[in-house]
């Protein structure tokens, strides 16, 4: 059992290096037309457009060619990522990943219900804690590609929610593990967890 699972965490761990294909300096060049949503450093000035900042570099190359690719849809982001090439996708990936993560504020009327079920979940609706994926701290989980969620923008983070419940948002896999667990929560639920991790360290 131990040379599997020691197998397992090599084989991750090569996967999570041979993956870093990205140029940060050649994606600081190429994020000049990004910054107008996104900030220029992956800082972004609006409530409802993600951080990028400090995001792994394996999601970030996920969502833009899904989004690029129609897998997952983000119409306001379809002029931007139409000719990207996979090497500008990977750069500009490698040079947001390389930036600062930003640091959020909770609101504290949001921290009893929010942090109960980031760590806790609800077992009762079978709501998993959302720290076994994403971690205790919201740093994500690199090698899975699970995306980091402290600092990310609470409105921002609500919609990604809500769209997966509703439907709207399907690229989480064959497994639909977002979309499930999505499926459970109320529209309280989900303000209270987004608002709870935005303020995570």
């Amino acid at each position: 059992m131990k040379k599997i699972i020691l197998s397992l965490v090599v084989s991750l761990g090569v996967t999570g290096i041979a993956f870093a294909k990205g140029d940060a300096a050649a994606g600081k060049a190429k994020s000049v037309t990004c910054s107008a949503c996104h900030g220029a450093a992956g800082v972004s000035p609006a409530p409802n457009w993600p951080n990028l900042a400090g995001q792994g570099e394996r999601y970030l190359v996920k969502q833009i060619t899904e989004i690029k690719e129609g897998d997952r849809s983000v119409p306001e982001m379809v002029p931007f990522v139409g000719g990207l090439t996979e090497q500008d996708i990977e750069d500009l990936a490698a040079f947001y990943a390389s930036q600062p993560a930003p640091k959020g504020v909770s609101d504290p009327k949001y921290t009893s219900l929010g942090e109960a079920l980031y760590r806790g979940g609800d077992a009762k609706k079978g709501i998993p804690a959302c720290s076994a994926c994403h971690s205790p701290t919201g740093q994500g989980n690199y090698l899975a590609g699970y995306p980091m969620l402290a600092g990310q923008k609470p409105d921002y983070t609500a919609k990604q929610l809500r769209d997966l419940r509703e439907g709207d948002r399907t690229n989480d896999g064959e497994t639909k593990i977002m979309r499930t667990i999505a499926e459970k929560m109320s529209n309280k639920e989900i303000e209270a967890v987004s608002n709870y991790i935005s303020g995570l360290r």
